[in-house]
């Protein structure tokens, strides 16, 4: 047997390797994104994505799945599951607005965009702070779920501001009372459910039997 022969086979068998995970890969992506992007429809749909809060305001949990998907199953996941929720609330805010505000959510820029840099940012600070293998994974999951919130909510008042619906001194007062908080539901939402998901599986006493 010659070395070209075995060489060609090695070569085969890491090709067919690759292949199979790359396909694992997209497979698990593909169910991660329209598993979350239906959580975020029923959330939205059934309101229990919005804690009330006061003067009739609400916090929103509905971006968490969105970062739970890009920590999951990476940045496409996170991208997909933010267009999702973006086009959700477009749709949501053209046939059923509630609040002053919504009809500038049918601007693709105010509703769409913000949602899906979220997921790109939820996956890239997760990606950089793992890097560091000293890094405790909890706090990975904490911070890249505040990050992420704060992205989406700071460039969705950003946008307001850009096409007049709301000034500088509005952007901030919604910042603090709905924005912060927001982002800490997210941080800790984020890490239980990811600590959950990642925690190692005990084995079973009957499985050795």
């Amino acid at each position: 047997m010659n070395s070209s022969y075995i060489e060609k086979n090695i070569f085969l068998y890491y090709s067919t390797d690759m292949e199979r995970r790359t396909e694992h890969k997209t497979i698990k992506a593909i169910t991660i994104t329209a598993s979350m992007g239906a959580l975020i429809i029923v959330m939205g749909l059934t309101h229990i994505g919005f804690i009330p809060w006061f003067s009739g305001a609400s916090i929103t949990i509905m971006q968490i799945p969105v970062i739970l998907a890009a920590l999951i199953a990476g940045k496409y996941s996170g991208l997909g599951t933010g267009l999702i929720f973006g086009i959700f609330s477009l749709i949501q805010a053209a046939i059923a607005p509630i609040g002053p505000l919504d009809p500038f959510f049918v601007n693709p820029l105010v509703s769409i965009l913000p949602r899906c840099l979220m997921g790109l940012c939820a996956f890239f600070c997760f990606a950089f702070f793992n890097k560091f293998p000293k890094f405790p994974k909890i706090v990975n999951y904490a911070i890249s779920g505040l990050f992420a919130s704060l992205v989406n909510t700071c460039l969705v008042l950003l946008m307001l501001v850009v096409f007049k619906a709301i000034d500088f001194k509005m952007f901030i007062a919604i910042f603090i009372a709905n924005g912060l908080l927001e982002a800490a539901a997210s941080a800790v939402i984020t890490t239980i459910v990811m600590t959950l998901i990642t925690m190692p599986k005990k084995k079973s006493k009957f499985s050795d039997a």
